[in-house]
């Protein structure tokens, strides 16, 4: 694995902030690894995890949480 704990000794911590009612919001670039062991990556500066499931675009947030009004 490329990215090894080791690996990233050198580097700076990435960033996760968690809200209450979204995403994760993650300083990018970003590899998930998903339930069935299928990895997809971002090379965006920052991502958002969806952590409620709804989202159509999963692991990606695309807002899907959000009470409609």
């Amino acid at each position: 694995m490329p990215n090894s704990p080791s690996d990233r000794s050198s580097e700076a911590p990435r960033r996760v902030c968690v809200q209450r009612k979204g995403p994760l919001l993650m300083e990018g670039p970003v590899e998930v690894e998903l339930e069935d062991g299928s990895v997809v990556t971002s090379d965006r500066f920052r991502v958002a995890l969806c952590t409620c499931r709804r989202s159509r675009r999963y692991p990606w947030c695309d807002t899907s949480h959000r009470d409609r009004t």
